[in-house]
């Protein structure tokens, strides 16, 4: 019986090895990922999901582990976790653009301090707040973790399991993608930041023919409600124009941010 215990534990221990080194790279990036990576989550449920997704991206990248990478743990502990996180790293810029369009879109219609989200666990003006829930509830919707599972296992392809990746392709591919979340999120927030403008230059034109009218009592409310109204207005296309974009990243994501 011993014997063929041994023989057994022989023909699983390629498995368990191929299964632990994808669990490096799949716990890593669940540590980031959007949606499943969110400090609301708790610890022991993004345990759960890693390990499902990691019995999910298995077959797909067993054809790109090589056994010289498996007889290293070491290694392969080091570079699945750094090519993890990086992975989630870069996901997670998608959120933050979220979240810095709901920050210049709460500063330019003056609602940062009024509808304050210090309560949250990313403390965040009440626009970035709704961005972010309603941005991921859609990204759930449209399947995001099918798209991850597919973007986990052709990870393998541009970065093998046990090789480091190139510092400087990973440092230029990092500021590609915060350049990128950078300008999504100004374009999202560029409706706000416009009519800002327009409403600061009408009030400035105001005060200037009417010296003796209190501009900032008549403008304050005003400026409140169209900004209200504008992100009802323009919240639905916003979410349609970053949803393309993160799906273009995860089928995509070494090509997405060049």
């Amino acid at each position: 019986m011993a014997g063929d215990l041994a023989v057994l534990l022989r023909l699983w221990e390629p498995v368990a090895l191929a299964f632990f080194a994808v669990f490096l790279r799949v716990g890593a990036a669940m540590a980031l990922l959007p949606g499943f990576g969110e400090q609301m989550v708790p610890i022991r449920v993004r345990l759960a999901l890693a390990l499902v997704f990691s019995l999910a991206v298995l077959p797909l990248a067993a054809p790109h582990l090589p056994q010289a990478a498996l007889g290293a743990p070491l290694r392969l502990f080091a570079t699945e976790t750094v090519i993890g996180l990086a992975l989630g790293l870069f996901f997670r810029l998608f959120v933050i653009a979220l979240q810095l369009a709901g920050a210049m879109a709460a500063q330019a219609t003056s609602l940062s301090q009024i509808f304050g989200g210090a309560a949250t666990p990313d403390p965040m003006p009440a626009f970035g707040n709704l961005l972010v829930i309603a941005g991921l509830a859609l990204a759930m919707a449209a399947g995001l973790h099918l798209r991850l599972v597919l973007a986990l296992a052709a990870s393998y392809r541009a970065l093998p399991a046990g090789r480091l990746p190139d510092a400087g392709a990973l440092a230029d591919w990092g500021a590609a993608g915060v350049g990128q979340a950078f300008a999504l999120a100004f374009s999202l927030a560029a409706p706000f930041v416009i009519a800002s403008l327009l409403y600061n230059l009408a009030l400035g034109a105001i005060n200037r023919a009417m010296p003796q009218l209190m501009v900032a009592f008549v403008g304050a409310p005003l400026i409140t409600f169209a900004g209200l109204v504008l992100l009802a207005l323009v919240a639905p296309a916003a979410l349609a124009v970053w949803l393309a974009a993160l799906n273009g990243a995860l089928a995509d994501p070494f090509g997405a941010a060049r």
